[in-house]
């Protein structure tokens, strides 16, 4: 039995037909902050760019440097890439991610991995002998 996904009390399909104020008011604190500002010409030529991929007319990835962009629930079922820093890290966005931004779902940094203390780095490994 699947679960049927409920964002506060919403399914998915009333999301997608709330206005923006009504879906607002579900939205967390500083998503609603950055909503009721209202989005900057890049965020909305992204949204836009999400619109027409949609509807099937855009054929090629979807490509953004913008961490900042709330998820919101028209843009389910988009795969967008979004830059880490290094590389475009590609993300199919689900009904789970709404109300979250696109940089929460890409990593910045790498998991560090130590291995054994090199040359120098105490007084005892000046004495091996080095091969």
């Amino acid at each position: 039995m699947v679960k049927e996904f409920v964002y506060r009390g919403k399914s998915l399909d009333e999301l997608q037909q709330l206005p923006v104020s009504e879906l607002l008011k579900l939205m967390p604190a500083r998503q609603r902050r950055s909503m009721r500002r209202g989005l900057s010409d890049v965020q909305k030529a992204l949204l836009e760019l999400v619109r027409v991929a949609k509807a099937g007319q855009y054929k090629k990835k979807i490509k953004t440097h913008l961490r900042d962009m709330p998820i919101l629930p028209e843009m389910v079922g988009v795969t967008i890439s979004v830059y880490s820093g290094k590389a475009f890290v590609p993300i199919e966005i689900k009904a789970e991610m709404i109300g979250h931004y696109l940089g929460e779902f890409v990593l910045t940094r790498r998991e560090v991995k130590h291995s054994a203390p090199g040359m120098g780095a105490t007084k005892s490994s000046s004495h091996l002998s080095v091969k």
